[in-house]
C-alpha cells in the first residue's frame, strides 16, 4: 500500500472509532474526514463537493418531505388504528396483521416516521388487550427495515449506493430492481419474525389488580415521610389496604432492596417504594399526603398543583442536553417538566438522576401537563412523545386522500418514467417525481411550508454527501484496491461468490458499529475494485452492499428505528442479539445464493 493509501486507512480507522464512541454527530465526523482528505490532496474540491449535488442525496431530502406530508395528513395514523386487531388472538395472527402492512409502507416511505407513529399506538394497544409490548416493538422496527429492502427508495442506504453507481458507472437502478432479491428476503424474514421472534424476545408479565387491569409500563418512585399514614402499615404480596390502585414492587430500606412478592412487610418512615400502577391515578399520587414523589424533591413544589400528565419522550440528536447531566441541563427550567425516570438499555434509572449524562435514544419518563404536548409535539428535539403521535393530524378526508394519491403518482412515475417520453424534454425519474410531490404538498399545506427545514434530517444528508467524497478518497489513494486485492487473494480460489460473501460480512460489521450510510460508502469502493480485479460485473456486489448495510438487526445503534423502540420497549442490548442474529443469518444466506443467480457475474 502506498503512503497515501496508508494515511487514508488510518484516517478511516480513526473515523470508525469516533463513530463507535459517538463523540460527535456522524455528519460532522465524516465532514471532518472530507476536509482532511481535501487538505492532504487526496481529493480535489470538485470531488469533495460532488456528493452535495448528487441525485441520490437530494432525493433523500425530498423523500423526507414526502414522508412528512403523508404522516401529517393523518393517513398513516388512521391506517394504523384500522389495522390493529380489536381483540386478542394468537400472536401469529396479530403480528401478521400488523407487520405485513408496515413493511409494505416502508418500501415507499421513510422508516422513521412510520415507527414514530406506530410505536406508541402499538404500545397502548398491547396494554389494552394485555399483550406484552416487548413482543411487538422490535418486530415493528425489523419489519420496516425488511420493507426498505424491496425498492431503491425504501431506505437512504439504497439511494446512497444508487447515487454512487451513477457517479462511478453512469447508470443507477430502476426503483423495483433491488426488489428481485429484497422481496424474497423480506417475505422469509417476516415469516421468521411472525412465527419465531416471540420465543426469543423477553416476556413481560402483567400487573395484577383487584379491580381492573393496570398498564404494565408505569412505575413511580416514592418516599414515605415521617407523618405518613402508611408508616407501620403491612404490605402483603405487594398489596396494601390503603393503596388499592397500585402494587408495591420493591422496597428500598437502608440501602438494601426488599422483594415484596410472597412476603409480609411492615413499612417504616423514609422507606423508598417503587409503585406499579395506572397512569390515570397519577394526579391522586401527586396530591397524596402519604408519601413524596422522589422526582419532586428538588423541583418547584408549586408544580404539583398542575402536574397531571405522564409522558414518554425519546431524545433525538438535536436535543440540546445530549452529553450533559440532568443536573447541568436543568430539564425543569427548559421544558417545565420533571424527569421521573430514564429508560436506557433495558434498565430503569431513578436514582442519582442529577449525575446521569443524557444520550440519544434515552427515554425520559416525564411528569408534566398538557402545555408540554402543545409546545413540544412538533419539536425535532424528541423522536416521539408517547401521548401525541402527531398533534397536527388533519381530520379532513380530502387531505388524506390527496396525500396518498400524490404518493402513488410519485411511485408510478418513478417506476414507469423511462417508458414515458414527454415532448418538452422533461425527464421523469425518482428525483423529478419526488421534487414535484414535495412542492405540491408544501403549496397545498399538507405539511407547513414555513417549517420545511425541520422535517429533513440534515445530519443524515451531510453524512451521505460526505460519504461520496470519502469513497472517492479511498479509490484515489489506492486503499480500496489494496483491500480488494487482499480480500480476493484470501478467497480467490473459491471464486466471486466467496468474494461476495466476504463483502457482505464486512459491510454488515460496519453497519452494526457505525451508520448504515457510512457503511455503504466504505464498502462501495472495495466492491468496485474487487469487480475490476476479478473482471466481473460489479452490479451483484453493489446489490450485496444494499442488503448488508440495511441488515442492522444485531444492535440498537445500527439503525435509527432500533434505537427508537429500545427506549419505549425497555429492551436490553442482548434482546437485539438474540432475535437479530438468526435474521442476519437469513439475510446473509439468501443474499449470497440469490444475488448471483439473479444478476450474473
Amino acid at each position: 500500500m502506498s503512503g497515501q493509501g496508508l494515511f487514508v486507512l488510518i484516517l478511516i480507522v480513526v473515523m470508525i472509532i469516533v463513530l463507535m464512541k459517538d463523540r460527535m454527530r456522524p455528519g460532522m465526523t465524516l465532514f471532518t474526514v472530507v476536509v482532511i482528505l481535501l487538505a492532504a490532496g487526496v481529493i480535489d474540491s470538485k470531488e469533495a463537493l460532488a456528493g452535495f449535488s448528487n441525485r441520490g442525496m437530494i432525493t433523500v431530502g425530498l423523500l423526507y418531505l414526502v414522508s412528512e406530508g403523508v404522516s401529517r395528513s393523518g393517513a398513516l395514523r388512521n391506517f394504523s388504528i384500522f389495522m390493529l386487531p380489536q381483540k386478542k388472538s394468537s400472536m401469529n395472527k396479530m403480528l401478521s396483521r400488523i407487520l405485513i402492512p408496515v413493511s409494505t409502507l416502508s418500501a415507499f416511505l421513510n422508516n422513521t416516521p412510520i415507527v414514530i407513529i406506530f410505536a406508541p399506538l402499538l404500545k397502548s394497544w398491547s396494554e389494552r388487550i394485555n399483550v406484552s409490548s416487548k413482543k411487538i416493538l422490535i418486530p415493528l422496527s425489523y419489519a420496516t427495515i425488511l420493507g426498505g429492502l424491496c425498492t431503491v427508495i425504501g431506505t437512504t442506504t439504497n439511494l446512497v449506493v444508487d447515487g454512487l453507481m451513477i457517479s462511478e458507472t453512469g447508470k443507477g437502478m430502476p426503483i423495483f430492481e433491488i426488489g428481485k432479491v429484497g422481496l424474497p428476503i423480506a417475505v422469509v424474514g417476516l415469516l421468521y419474525i411472525i412465527f419465531g421472534s416471540r420465543y426469543l424476545l423477553p416476556k413481560e408479565p402483567a400487573i395484577e389488580n383487584t379491580d381492573k387491569e393496570v398498564p404494565r409500563e408505569y412505575y413511580y418512585d416514592v418516599t414515605i415521610h415521617s407523618s405518613s399514614p402508611l408508616v407501620d402499615a403491612t404490605v402483603k404480596n405487594g398489596c396494601i389496604e390503603n393503596l388499592t390502585n397500585f402494587k408495591i414492587t420493591t422496597i428500598k430500606r437502608d440501602g438494601e432492596f426488599i422483594d415484596t412478592n410472597n412476603n409480609s412487610i411492615v413499612l417504616k418512615q423514609y422507606d423508598h417504594l417503587v409503585l406499579a400502577g395506572n397512569s390515570k391515578c397519577l394526579e391522586n399520587l401527586v396530591q397524596s399526603n402519604s408519601f413524596e414523589l422522589t422526582c419532586l424533591n428538588n423541583c418547584d413544589i408549586q408544580f404539583r398543583d398542575i402536574a397531571n400528565l405522564q409522558v414518554e419522550a425519546v431524545l433525538a440528536p438535536r436535543f440540546p442536553g445530549i452529553g450533559k447531566t440532568l443536573g447541568e441541563f436543568d430539564f425543569f427550567r427548559h421544558y417545565r417538566a420533571i424527569v421521573m425516570a430514564v429508560h436506557r438499555n433495558g434498565e430503569r434509572i431513578t436514582e442519582d438522576l442529577a449525575e446521569l449524562k443524557l444520550r440519544e435514544g434515552d427515554t425520559l419518563i416525564l411528569l408534566t401537563d398538557e402545555s408540554f404536548m402543545k409546545a413540544w409535539g412538533e419539536s425535532s428535539v424528541f423522536y416521539l412523545l408517547s401521548e401525541t403521535g402527531n398533534l397536527d393530524i388533519s381530520k379532513k378526508t380530502k387531505k388524506k386522500t390527496f396525500a396518498l394519491l400524490l404518493t402513488l403518482v410519485m411511485i408510478a412515475g418513478a417506476a414507469l418514467g423511462d417508458k414515458i417520453s414527454l415532448p418538452w424534454g422533461f425527464k421523469i425519474d425518482m428525483l423529478s417525481m419526488a421534487a414535484l410531490t414535495a412542492v405540491i404538498m408544501a403549496w397545498s399545506n399538507i405539511f407547513p411550508a414555513k417549517k420545511y427545514t425541520k422535517f429533513i434530517s440534515w445530519d443524515v444528508m451531510i453524512t451521505i454527501a460526505c460519504a461520496f467524497a470519502i469513497s472517492k478518497g479511498m479509490i484515489n489513494s489506492g486503499m480500496a484496491a489494496y483491500i480488494a486485492e487482499n480480500t480476493i487473494g484470501a478467497v480467490y480460489h473459491l471464486g466471486p461468490h466467496a468474494v461476495l460473501a466476504v463483502l457482505f460480512l464486512i459491510t454488515c460489521l460496519f453497519t452494526e458499529v457505525i451508520t448504515n450510510n457510512a457503511a455503504a460508502a466504505l464498502a462501495f469502493p472495495i466492491a468496485l475494485e474487487a469487480s475490476k480485479q476479478l473482471g466481473v460485473d460489479p452490479l451483484p456486489f453493489f446489490v450485496t452492499i444494499c442488503m448488508a448495510a440495511s441488515a442492522s438487526f444485531l444492535t440498537p445503534i445500527g439503525y435509527q428505528t432500533n434505537l427508537i423502540v429500545q427506549g419505549i420497549g425497555n429492551y436490553k442490548f442482548n434482546d437485539y442479539v438474540k432475535v437479530g442474529l438468526p435474521l442476519t443469518i437469513i439475510v446473509f444466506l439468501m443474499s449470497v445464493v440469490l444475488i448471483p443467480f439473479i444478476w450474473s457475474f
